[in-house]
């Protein structure tokens, strides 16, 4: 357990298995459109675009159509340099050649890593299991392209939410009960490849 206060470092999701027992964190391919004014970072849960037509967008509060989680982008042909761009987030570009890839982990099953907000904290490791909560902060950074989402802890619920938690995180740094900004493994409640649980 930590000693004090937890650190408050969001991160986003961070994927550390599947239910499973798999460590495979294998990413696959989607496209973001072109100019999309929406910022996303690594670890923002990604929804596909409200318009369904075939690209992603940064995920909302709330969201279930959700895809997965931003690990990082290629732009084919960056319109400041003429080659190839590879980075761990996207800020808005508008491209005269080539696509904008996004690379997502998408298994439905896969667990993640979360810090919990600022909002009402726990105080049991059992209770607390099989609640779900919605993602707040999403589409801004915490620092070097990584996202700041983390778990709304004042959603906190049975039912309806973007997110399930099925452990506590065992984090020196934020495993402290009770204090806030602590870390969570969660699945997706709400996802595109798998039915609500």
């Amino acid at each position: 357990m930590a000693k004090g206060n937890n650190k408050n470092a969001a991160f986003g999701l961070r994927p550390v298995g599947t239910l499973s027992g798999s460590n495979n964190l294998q990413t696959n391919e989607y496209f973001i459109a072109d100019n999309e004014a929406s910022s996303m970072f690594q670890g923002d849960p990604i929804i596909q675009q409200a318009s369904n037509t075939g690209f992603v967008d940064i995920g909302a509060t709330g969201s279930t159509t959700n895809i997965g989680v931003l690990n990082g982008v290629l732009i084919d042909v960056d319109p400041s340099t003429g080659k190839p761009k590879f980075a761990n987030h996207y800020t808005q570009t508008n491209i005269t050649r080539g696509k904008i890839r996004a690379f997502l982990f998408d298994d439905p099953y896969m667990k993640y890593e979360i810090q919990g907000d600022s909002g009402a904290s726990v105080d049991s490791d059992v209770t607390d299991r099989h609640e779900v909560a919605d993602y707040v902060n999403m589409g801004t950074e915490s620092a070097n392209g990584v996202s700041a989402c983390e778990l709304d802890m004042s959603d906190l619920a049975a039912t309806d939410g973007s997110l399930k938690i099925i452990a506590l995180s065992t984090d020196p740094d934020n495993s402290d009960l009770g204090k806030e900004n602590h870390n969570y493994v969660v699945i997706f409640n709400e996802h595109q490849f798998s039915t609500t649980l």
